[in-house]
């Protein structure tokens, strides 16, 4: 007999900051200008004291527009991609599951770490920024609908509820306060970090992984299980 979650579609939704990469890219980013004050914003968001849209919007607030080509050099510079996750979109397109990033990180950076790996562009959400002004401004187009009230900024809740529970199988891949709602709807999660934390805390069941690879080898064993 086959169980009903081998039926299903399974789809992918993949933090990009601290999980494809090996580094928390704004909090990296803030760290190396050092502007005064960011150590506390930054705290006050991870204990969701500040939701994230106020608290990533305060960071770079702190910075000038007129850095924008040293904050974009860094940030791209900085990057490194955490092991296995070539082969882990390798073995989604050979197994036909949808991958989807879905990023609290801002457009200057995430699109172009993400260029060499062949992801449609329409299935990469994050922020966007604007550099026009005295500082950075961080844009939100991909906001909480109705049935969240969280200002995450890029709601990964709104872009799950596009893909129904009944239809597909939810996998969730992160490691932050970013992730803490989307877990909740999640089938599977796959966490590190702060995301690890809070899903002990709320009770959730949780694979914790350092490696793309040990994804792939858990949900490899996982659907040989359902099935």
């Amino acid at each position: 007999m086959t169980d009903n979650k081998a039926a299903k579609k399974r789809i992918v939704f993949c933090d990009f900051d601290g999980t494809i990469t090996v580094n928390d890219n704004i909090i990296a980013i803030i760290k190396h200008f050092n502007p005064e004050g960011w150590e506390k914003i930054a705290e006050q968001t991870i204990a969701q004291e500040l939701t994230i849209m106020d608290g990533v919007g305060q960071l770079f607030r702190l910075l000038p527009a007129s850095m924008q080509q040293e904050v974009i050099e860094f940030s791209i510079s900085n990057a490194r991609i955490r092991e296995g996750f070539a082969e882990f979109l390798a073995y989604c397109r050979e197994q036909e599951i949808d991958f989807y990033v879905t990023s609290g990180g801002i457009d200057f950076f995430v699109y172009p770490i993400l260029e060499s790996f062949s992801i449609p562009k329409d299935h990469i959400y994050c922020n966007s920024s604007d550099f026009s002004g005295e500082r950075i401004e961080i844009l939100w187009p991909n906001p909480c609908d109705e049935h969240c009230s969280n200002k995450c900024g890029m709601c990964k809740t709104t872009i799950m509820r596009r893909f129904p529970a009944e239809q597909y199988e939810r996998i969730i891949i992160g490691d932050s306060v970013t992730d803490f709602e989307g877990a909740k709807l999640a089938d599977v999660i796959y966490s590190r970090s702060h995301l690890t934390v809070k899903c002990k805390e709320l009770g959730l069941v949780h694979h914790e992984f350092e490696t793309f690879h040990e994804i792939i080898n858990s949900m490899t064993n996982e659907r040989k299980i359902a099935q």
